[in-house]
């Protein structure tokens, strides 16, 4: 099982225990209002239980990390990765409201991306990103990510076309 501490925090693979939490992180408006449109509870389980299998370098499904504060082990969000080729990674992160704006999206996206380029062979990170997200592109801009692209009309979000922003990230940058 996976696991990333840093100086605050400790990231551990998702477990069936976190499933409130999760569901809870899914449900909030503020969370996913840039993220997509409010997902049903099926939908929210289907997402979770994808995430549960023990995940390995080259696993098809998420590195899904629970990111705790080490001290309280208070749950503050989710960060990790998926494949979107044999050296390329998709990253994301979502954070409950009370976690944001207090640099936790940044010290736990550094570190997943620190464990990708080490332990899990990749060369290259992306991250893709609602048009207008600028607490996300911060975190981004942060961890050493640079706009790539602006993809207009991308996404349907609320039921309007949003533009998209392409991240990416070099294993050498």
């Amino acid at each position: 099982m996976v696991t990333i501490a840093t100086s605050r925090l400790t990231c551990t693979q998702i477990a069936e225990s976190d499933w409130t939490f999760f569901r809870a992180l899914q449900q909030e408006p503020q969370v996913m209002y840039y993220v997509a449109d409010m997902p049903t509870e099926e939908e929210i389980r289907a997402a979770f239980e994808s995430r549960l299998p023990l995940w390995s370098p080259h696993s098809p499904h998420w590195l899904c990390l629970v990111v705790s504060e080490k001290t309280t082990g208070k749950k503050l969000g989710v960060t990790g990765y998926i494949h979107r080729g044999p050296d390329c990674a998709e990253v994301g992160f979502l954070f409950a409201p009370e976690a944001q704006g207090l640099g936790y999206g940044t010290e736990s996206l550094r570190a997943v991306c620190d464990y990708a380029f080490r332990e899990g062979g990749i060369e290259r990170l992306i991250a893709t990103v609602t048009a207008g997200n600028f607490a996300s592109r911060s975190v981004l801009e942060k961890v050493g990510f640079t706009l790539e692209q602006e993809l207009h009309e991308s996404y349907r979000l609320r039921n309007q076309l949003h533009n998209d922003w392409l991240f990416g990230l070099m294993r050498n940058a």
